[in-house]
């Protein structure tokens, strides 16, 4: 069964942070759009949709999706997203899986607080990081391929694969970032690139990768955790959170 609560009622606790963001608390109260999120607690992907919708202030109701009991394989989620993988976002527009479409998406429907630069080559280069987070590392750590390596190798070999995967990438994004860094990933205003790095970053603490070797990407995640929008959208904060 799936399962499902309104995570955010009224005017998130973020938007009240200053009188610089009244348009987006204006957005929040005369929005009618409907936006349903179906998330599980520790998917990264789905925690990069709920940066951008805190982001953005958007209210939305949270459906929890439990992975490891099967909710994903059901003949009701299947029809919102045929790879059974989260997130996917119901919206007065259409039902929307892959959490960068999704984050497209919300960036072109809802302009306010938008997470792409004016600049060309900067947005270009923001895109670039996201790929390179979205396309070839979380792919090869995400909970099927995980499984397979346990499977076929062991857990032993299983937390290798993952750190040699996270590392690979995150030596490239050191590179990458240390040219552009500001407060966040490019200069003082947060991107999609912060959106998909965070919960990266959260990965690679969790499978003990370390993150000495990235200066760069350690200082970027600090700064980034300090923001409400991350806190609040947090795994542990989340209503199907399992804190063991």
């Amino acid at each position: 069964m799936l399962g499902g609560r309104m995570l955010l009622s009224g005017t998130p606790v973020w938007l009240r942070r200053s009188l610089s963001r009244q348009t987006l608390l204006d957005n929040v109260a005369t929005s009618t759009t409907p936006l349903t999120l179906y998330s599980h607690w520790r998917s990264s992907a789905s925690w990069r949709v709920r940066i951008a919708l805190a982001l953005k202030g958007l209210a939305y109701e949270y459906k929890a999706i439990n992975i490891g009991t099967g909710d994903n394989l059901t003949a009701e989620y299947t029809k919102l997203n045929p790879r059974q993988l989260v997130p996917a976002l119901v919206t007065e527009d259409g039902d929307f899986a892959d959490s960068i479409a999704i984050l497209e998406y919300l960036e072109e429907k809802f302009p306010q607080q938008p997470l792409l630069p004016t600049d060309l080559k900067t947005r270009t280069i923001v895109r670039q990081v996201v790929n390179l987070v979205a396309a070839n590392i979380q792919p090869l750590q995400n909970t099927g391929v995980m499984n397979v390596i346990e499977e076929k190798l062991g857990s032993e070999e299983q937390l290798k694969w993952t750190q040699y995967w996270i590392t690979k990438g995150f030596t490239a994004l050191e590179s990458i970032l240390k040219e552009t860094l500001g407060k966040y990933s490019f200069g003082d205003e947060v991107t999609l690139a912060d959106v998909v790095l965070v919960p990266q970053v959260y990965n690679a603490y969790r499978y003990a990768v370390d993150m000495s070797q990235f200066p760069t990407l350690e200082r970027l995640y600090e700064s980034l955790n300090e923001l409400d929008e991350v806190k609040a959208t947090s795994p542990e904060k989340q209503p199907d959170a399992v804190i063991s």
